[in-house]
């Protein structure tokens, strides 16, 4: 097979993954984004398969390197970066039992990152897995307006009847559906991420359709992308969305052009409110941080100060090693604030921290904090020290990347088994394209 990873010993030829496969592969794991579990089958798959196909190039003559050696670094430190806090928490968490099982399980993020650094590591292969990555979005984004007239995503509703037909159940139930506030996108009314994922992964869509259609295909696309963002409803989401227009649109406008587009983004911003039964309550609950109360404050962020002073108490009381990764929830009770009142979310103990900084330290501690920054640390250095060309390629995902983990924002669990799979490929995607060898297939 002319693509095979495994040549003799003796044939010089280049000996690597087939570049296709791990485009593939990669591109599956995301347009299955919307199915977690069918997704996180891709992933593991995926990881098992590296594996086994690198032992097998081992056990043929050695491995001619299918990443630069600066690449192979960068993905470890990066992978150490995320997995050693975890490891470490497990000493004395909550559960130690269920923490050392995802301890281990974490493991199968390492090959997969190599899959997907790989993916990126020629022209060739970046150029299929950006634009594949820019069709994925730009569909979602589409289907999402859609909903937006329709009242339906007809993605989801497409995999709700195949639901309906392998087993004779709704993807989401009706009280489900009934209780969405916002527009759902492909994940549906019973996965309400699709604001949060779709703003992260932006910039691949962003710079692919600046790149090919220049200026007035970004702004249009931006556009697009805007106005799903604000009718998704997550807060969180229009901040890492602001920040990737920011950095993305300044570049490709410049400063007359970029605050032009700023100020038509607020008039529709405003417009939106005004004709969103659901976008004028987000607003009304947001203006609550200025009545000057810390209820006001509490109700404005959702719950947040609620559950940020919990994570607080967790730092105090654990501030070594933290409570133990996705132990929040049972350490929750013990460091609730209000405990004598309803949280905003209702009776069930908070999940997670909902914010990188917090979350790190509540359940990893200042060891764990440590580690993030020394991974961080050799992020910025790789790309200080990186060519105008290396930047160039590897800007969508450093800026998803930086946006992903911006600490002025809220945040998704970052060690959940969903988020923590996109801030993986993210880094990898970042490390792979950075640090490529620009050679030919």
């Amino acid at each position: 097979m002319a693509n095979s990873l495994v040549e003799p010993a003796g044939n010089m030829a280049p000996q690597r993954l087939p570049g296709r496969w791990a485009s593939a592969w990669l591109l599956a794991f995301v347009a299955l984004w919307p199915a977690p579990g069918v997704a996180e089958a891709v992933l593991v798959s995926g990881a098992l398969f590296t594996v086994v196909r690198l032992l097998q190039l081992h056990a043929n003559g050695g491995i001619r390197p299918l990443l630069s050696i600066p690449a192979w670094a960068l993905t470890g430190v990066l992978f150490m970066a995320y997995w050693l806090p975890q490891a470490v928490s497990a000493l004395d968490a909550a559960d130690p039992g269920r923490s050392w099982a995802k301890v281990a399980a974490a493991l199968r993020y390492l090959p997969f990152m190599w899959l997907v650094a790989i993916a990126v590591a020629t022209p060739q292969r970046r150029g299929r897995t950006f634009t594949g990555l820019a069709v994925i979005i730009g569909i979602w984004t589409l289907d999402a307006l859609a909903q937006g007239l329709l009242g339906t995503s007809p993605l989801f509703w497409s995999m709700d009847q195949l639901k309906w037909l392998i087993n004779g159940h709704s993807l989401c139930s009706a009280e489900e559906a009934a209780a969405a506030d916002r527009l759902s996108g492909v994940f549906g009314p019973c996965n309400l991420k699709f604001g949060q994922v779709l703003a992260t992964m932006s910039p691949f869509l962003l710079f692919f359709v600046g790149t090919r259609w220049g200026r007035w295909g970004w702004l249009l696309t931006a556009l697009l992308v805007g106005v799903v963002l604000v009718l998704a409803g997550s807060r969180a989401s229009w901040i890492t969305y602001a920040l990737i227009v920011l950095f993305s649109g300044w570049r490709l406008l410049g400063a007359k052009w970029m605050t032009l587009m700023l100020l038509a983004g607020v008039i529709g911003l405003a417009a939106l409110g005004m004709g969103s039964s659901q976008v004028r309550e987000r607003f009304s609950r947001t203006a609550l941080v200025f009545s000057g109360d810390a209820d006001g404050l509490n109700e404005a962020l959702s719950g947040r100060s609620q559950i940020w002073g919990a994570a607080l108490c967790m730092v105090r009381e654990h501030p070594i090693n933290g409570v133990g990764v996705r132990d929040f929830r049972l350490a929750y009770a013990g460091c609730d604030p209000m405990p004598e009142r309803t949280a905003v979310w209702g009776a069930s103990p908070a999940l997670h921290a909902h914010q990188v900084v917090l979350e790190i330290l509540a359940e990893t501690g200042v060891l764990g904090l440590l580690l993030w920054l020394a991974g961080a640390a050799m992020a910025m250095r790789a790309w200080r020290y990186a060519g105008t060309e290396a930047r160039a390629r590897a800007r969508p995902a450093a800026l998803a990347l930086v946006a992903t983990v911006f600490p002025l924002n809220t945040h998704l669990a970052f060690y959940s088994t969903f988020w923590g799979g996109v801030t993986v490929l993210l880094a990898a995607l970042f490390a792979g394209a950075l640090l490529a060898e620009d050679r030919s297939e």
